[in-house]
């Protein structure tokens, strides 16, 4: 089969004929019919966050349909649609016990520590597969298992409560999917923050209120639109240190910070001024959980969570395309989320 991969740090993935995997007694091969290309693959490649060994197999966010199943799988079985978790799990450790399982002390995630999808197959436990119902396209299935995935865990995280208000900061992939979601939970009023006018459209097209960053001083403004208080949740999802201390600054009494997107850099924290003095918080948020990808599956289904107009477009299971998508997410200069369509 085909797959791209990255081969060293820094430089372009690689085109590679690899053998088809083996399917294991409680493994699903799937066949894959489309791979989201995210922002942290560019991350992987540029080195920001390790990925071993290599060579590896990028792409995490994944659906297709069921080749073959291991003889211990119940309850799918061949051309089935389905979705992936990107989390392959033991199911047994204490964190696997907790509902926790991204801290599974023996898991590991696909395309970062074994073979993704930016390949024409994969294999992956069963626990990991979750069947994927008609109405959802697939590739808005294989951008839902990580961009719509990680906001709705974030907004979890932060314990968004009906009648809460929210600031997502990056109308990518994940913030859009931020804003619907918001809403979905019970949000009075989502402000989106960005610095494309083209995303700030779509984000107000999906009820949010959009704050320009090159025309703004966004904290005075969320300050002024939210009567001086502040919102109640602000979702960083981009990494950068000016959004995070955004982030930081525009939550009121009580607030929660969710800090979602890569990076590699500090900031500095006043804790009396920032976080004592309004008993906020800074919350981490790292991947997302089994037990919420049914509810998520259903926001999609029935219409609740639209990503149909998330995808700017979709690219064959090419090397130069990839690359030059990643080249555009490393510049911050890319229009929405691209889909590799093998």
């Amino acid at each position: 089969m085909k797959a791209v991969q990255l081969v060293e740090i820094g430089q372009p993935l690689e085109m590679h004929e690899l053998p088809v995997p083996e399917v294991g007694l409680r493994d699903v091969l799937v066949k894959v019919k489309a791979a989201g290309i995210c922002h942290s693959d560019a991350h992987y490649r540029a080195g920001v966050s390790p990925v071993r060994p290599l060579p590896m197999t990028l792409g995490h966010e994944v659906a297709g349909c069921v080749e073959e199943v291991g003889e211990a799988v119940t309850g799918l079985q061949p051309g089935d649609r389905v979705c992936l978790h990107y989390m392959v799990t033991c199911g047994d450790c204490e964190y696997c016990n907790m509902g926790s399982e991204q801290f599974c002390t023996s898991g590991s995630m696909i395309g970062k520590y074994q073979p993704g999808g930016y390949a024409e197959y994969i294999c992956l436990p069963s626990r990991s597969v979750f069947k994927l119902p008609e109405e959802i396209p697939f590739e808005q299935a294989a951008i839902m298992m990580c961009s719509s995935a990680t906001s709705f865990h974030a907004l979890q995280k932060t314990r968004l409560k009906p009648g809460e208000t929210v600031a997502v900061f990056g109308l990518g992939g994940l913030g859009m999917s931020a804003v619907q979601l918001a809403y979905a939970m019970g949000a009075l009023r989502v402000f989106g923050v960005d610095l494309n006018p083209d995303k700030l459209a779509l984000a107000e097209r999906y009820g949010a209120m959009p704050i320009n960053a090159s025309q703004a001083d966004v904290v005075k403004d969320i300050k002024r639109l939210t009567a001086g208080k502040g919102v109640d949740v602000a979702l960083e999802l981009i990494g950068l240190p000016v959004t995070m201390r955004q982030a930081i600054d525009c939550v009121g009494i009580f607030g929660r910070v969710g800090l979602v997107g890569l990076n590699d850099k500090t900031i500095e924290i006043h804790p009396y001024v920032e976080l004592l003095g309004r008993e906020a918080e800074i919350v981490g948020v790292s991947d997302h959980l089994a037990k919420e990808i049914p509810t998520l599956i259903e926001f999609v289904r029935s219409g609740k969570l639209d990503l149909s107009k998330v995808i700017s477009y979709t690219i064959p299971l090419d090397v130069d395309e990839i690359n030059d998508t990643l080249d555009l997410l490393d510049s911050y200069n890319h229009p929405g989320r691209i889909v590799i369509t093998p």
